[in-house]
């Protein structure tokens, strides 16, 4: 059965750091982008960052020296690490897997594979 599993969500001051995990079963991330994106209810879902097969990388530039994203191939896991959180990155964060090798996009349509949502909260 083919899963993702996002994990790491909660509640931090602003200021402070989380770290997002997301975890694949029935398929290798290592052969795909993988996409963290997030969303606010009663906004449209935005990218937030990805991460290609070659490991070159993307950020929405809301996050740019704030957040990082990360494979773990041998664990079959994509991270993401934020930093300096604030409250307007509060969201629903997904993770999202796209088959078409090398590529670096927010396009949602072309991740054909998503996670259930982590949720992070940035409140003091």
């Amino acid at each position: 059965q083919l899963q993702f599993v996002e994990s790491g969500g909660g509640l931090v001051q602003p200021g402070g750091s989380l770290r997002l995990s997301c975890a694949a079963s029935g398929f290798t991330l290592s052969y795909l982008t993988i996409g963290w994106f997030r969303r606010v209810p009663g906004k449209e879902r935005e990218g937030v960052s990805c991460i290609n097969v070659v490991e070159a990388t993307l950020y929405a530039d809301s996050v740019k020296g704030r957040f990082t994203i990360s494979r773990d191939n041998a664990n079959n896991t994509v991270s993401l690490q934020m930093n300096n959180l604030k409250p307007e990155d509060t969201a629903v964060y997904y993770c999202a897997a796209a088959s078409t090798r090398g590529i670096l996009t927010f396009r949602s349509a072309d991740f054909g594979f998503w996670g259930q949502g982590t949720r992070v909260t940035v409140s003091s």
